[in-house]
């Protein structure tokens, strides 16, 4: 079915389109009689205004690019939060996906071409040096990664405080023997890592420092598992809750109870990461204070608005459910 236009209104409503414009921009020179006829029959016709074209008619288009990863839920979970804070701030998203198949640097391209007037990345891998470039195109604004770069904008959380958290509950638990599935070479798993190892430090546990090389998919957490299935190791904090997930399924699937003999903290407190078979306990990155920093940020860069700190660290929160216990 075509959509509905200011003529379909127009012819009728027995009025000129210049008339049926004047009407729905709620500008003077249309009488009462006449302003209510043609709302009637807008109404009617199901006519939508198509705002992307006025927009665009005065050089403006509204619209906020962001590239997410598919394979990581967690992402879903923030294009959530962007998508309420960009309604809140009378914007739009223009979503570019990252695929196995589809790299970063063609999302964003694609995004170029849409007119963007400004980025939202999640989580991007692209080089600092490279993030720079696009940021002297259109504004930048990075998320969940540390970008040490004027023009670029970043809002993300304080990873070493979410390390610290894990390791401060389990220790507080009573676990001694505590390792770390990393998250490989991604950006945020050092701080990750530096955190947890900090911790440990600081407990007097530096002798138990254990890093178990991983990743962000379920895969790597079950790879990391079979380390854990004939040793010492009481608890295990994970670089996410994907990788977590894999993890339970190997330690669960070789008897071992969680948390009975085995504890897990993973990170981000993703939506399946609450469900009831799951019952993860996580540190929770707070979606909505990120979600509406990056929007904010990203509109007031896009509205030539000065001021305001380039990095904001948002704290996260330990989530504790049902796979941390005292040691077995």
């Amino acid at each position: 079915m075509s959509r509905v236009t200011l003529a379909d209104v127009a012819a009728e409503a027995g009025v000129s389109v210049a008339l049926v414009s004047i009407v729905m921009r709620g500008a003077p020179g249309a009488g009462a009689a006449t302003r209510e006829r043609v709302l009637e029959v807008a109404k009617r016709l199901d006519y939508r205004p198509d705002t992307r074209a006025r927009l665009l008619r005065s050089g403006r288009s509204q619209l906020l690019g962001v590239t997410f990863d598919v394979r990581h839920p967690f992402h879903v979970d923030v294009l959530t939060g962007l998508y309420d804070a960009a309604g809140r701030a009378g914007y739009q998203l223009t979503l570019s996906a990252v695929t196995p198949r589809r790299d970063e640097r063609t999302a964003v391209a694609e995004l170029l071409e849409d007119r963007c007037e400004a980025f939202v990345l999640l989580t991007p891998r692209m080089p600092a040096t490279a993030l720079a470039v696009l940021a002297e195109q259109r504004p930048v604004v990075a998320m969940m990664r540390s970008v040490r770069r004027r023009g670029v904008d970043v809002v993300r959380t304080d990873e070493m405080l979410g390390s610290h958290q894990a390791v401060d509950h389990l220790v507080g638990l009573g676990h001694r023997r505590i390792a770390h599935v990393d998250g490989g070479e991604l950006h945020e798993a050092a701080e990750r890592r530096r955190g947890y190892e900090e911790a440990m430090g600081r407990h007097g546990l530096a002798h138990h420092v254990r890093i178990i090389p991983g990743g962000s998919g379920e895969e790597d957490g079950a790879r990391a598992a079979a380390e854990l299935l004939d040793d010492a190791t009481t608890a295990v904090t994970v670089f996410n809750d994907l990788s977590a997930t894999g993890l339970l399924d190997v330690v669960r699937g070789n008897g071992r109870r969680v948390p009975g003999d085995l504890s897990v903290v993973g990170y981000d407190d993703s939506s399946f990461s609450r469900l009831g078979h799951i019952a993860l306990t996580t540190i929770a990155q707070d979606v909505t204070a990120m979600a509406t920093h990056a929007v904010t940020r990203a509109v007031e860069r896009a509205e030539g608005k000065p001021g305001g700190e380039r990095e904001i660290v948002v704290a996260p929160r330990l989530v504790v459910r049902e796979t941390t216990a005292a040691p077995g």
